[in-house]
């Protein structure tokens, strides 16, 4: 009976060789109790993609792996990711981590050991494969920067690319300032997180009570500024209307 109860898994489904293993397209939601009883806790890679993981507190029994691979699974963060001292490799594609900043740090204190980690295709990671629309180049860039200066300086590779000298350099004199700007809908979908909006207004009431006038009026002494780099220049290019007005008409 005793036996029964830990084999909470597909023993079939499940291969190993030497310290590493694989048990992927499973649909588990939870690492299996019984897995670390038969891989044994001296597992050094652990292959555990194509499930339907939303936890990975059952980690915590291999604490001495180097290599872990989640892609394909649900996890929405990595909150019940546990201390893994010796992990160099970390891959976590296609999930559904929205706050990436909040899974970066979660690595960074978790895996002191990091060589490798990979995070494309979540909801919060700004690559151009799964969101060509929304997100372009510069956007992946500075996330890439980011990255680099939160994680630890064992870090060599992130994504599919070798992280460069310059990089590194760029990471550790500005990377602090490129964190990954959120957008936030009030439509449930797969692809935000759901949160009402605090000035919400529909179609009709925003065509019939529009103005660019501000809300309140304020003083010459409430002045309130911004600044900042902007990213497109105007050359008057697209203003060629101009040539019709005389130096009488102005």
């Amino acid at each position: 009976m005793a036996e029964e109860k830990h084999q909470d898994f597909n023993r079939s489904a499940l291969t190993i060789d030497g310290e590493r293993a694989w048990y992927t397209g499973q649909r588990a939601e939870k690492i299996p109790g019984g897995l670390v009883r038969v891989v044994g806790c001296t597992c050094l890679s652990l292959d555990i993609s194509y499930n339907e993981l939303t936890s990975i507190t059952g980690l915590k029994d291999f604490f001495r792996l180097k290599e872990l691979i989640l892609d394909n699974n649900q996890l929405r963060d990595l909150k019940t990711l546990p201390s893994m001292p010796y992990l160099t490799t970390l891959s976590l594609n296609n999930n559904k981590i929205t706050d990436i900043d909040e899974a970066l740090e979660k690595i960074r204190q978790c895996c002191p050991m990091i060589n490798y980690v990979s995070l494309l295709g979540n909801p919060g990671c700004p690559d151009q494969l799964t969101n060509p629309t929304s997100t372009d180049e510069n956007d992946y860039e500075r996330y890439r920067l980011y990255a680099i200066y939160v994680l630890p300086s064992t870090l060599r590779f992130l994504d599919s690319r070798q992280i460069t000298q310059k990089e590194r350099i760029d990471a550790e004199n500005r990377g602090r300032y490129m964190r990954t700007v959120k957008v936030f809908s009030n439509k449930s979908n797969n692809n935000v997180i759901t949160v009402p909006l605090p000035n919400e207004f529909d179609d009709v009431c925003f065509n019939i009570k529009y103005t660019p006038l501000p809300v309140t009026n304020r003083t010459p002494q409430e002045h309130r500024g911004a600044f900042g780099k902007c990213k497109y220049r105007y050359s008057g290019k697209n203003s060629e209307g101009n040539r019709f007005i005389f130096n009488k008409d102005l």
